[in-house]
């Protein structure tokens, strides 16, 4: 891979995307709301993540490998990354425009919280697992309702 973004802060990902950051530590994005980007999705091999990430994937057409081996994951599941991993892209649709949602939190986020001593155990955000987190309607419903208000929290005026 010599073609590689490196994912340092959410604000790398935000400015990627053309976002603007409303938060250092957290960020969402609605790929049904993106503009024009900076980028195309062929211009990377792959992106190196040093923050946590999850995708709600909700197109077809790109193939991942995470880890070194094939992603299992399709429209309609969650894809975890966890900092210092790598994520090759690869295997686009002519066509292919990503559609769905992600957000990126830094590890900062959990500095002296249980969940941050937790992290480590969930293994959906290791290399050691290959395959997405398949929705049904009620959980994707759950999923985006959460995104949803973390995004309002994220619009609100600081306190």
């Amino acid at each position: 891979m010599s073609n590689v973004f490196r994912i340092n802060t959410v604000g790398d990902y935000l400015r990627l995307r053309n976002q603007e950051i409303l938060h250092p530590l957290v960020g969402i994005v609605d790929f049904d709301k993106l503009g024009e980007e900076p980028y195309s999705n062929r211009d990377y091999d792959a992106f190196h993540y040093n923050c946590y990430a999850i995708f709600l994937k909700d197109a077809k057409g790109c193939k991942m490998h995470y880890g070194g081996k094939p992603y299992d994951y399709d429209e309609g599941t969650l894809v975890f990354v966890a900092p210092n991993q790598t994520i090759q892209l690869g295997g686009f649709d002519p066509d292919y425009v990503p559609k769905g949602y992600a957000m990126l939190f830094h590890p900062d986020l959990l500095l002296g919280t249980e969940l941050g001593k937790k992290m480590h155990s969930y293994s959906f955000f290791s290399y050691s697992s290959n395959e997405a987190l398949h929705l049904s309607a009620k959980e994707r419903k759950v999923i985006l309702s959460l995104f949803e208000k973390i995004q309002f929290e994220l619009e609100q005026n600081l306190d």
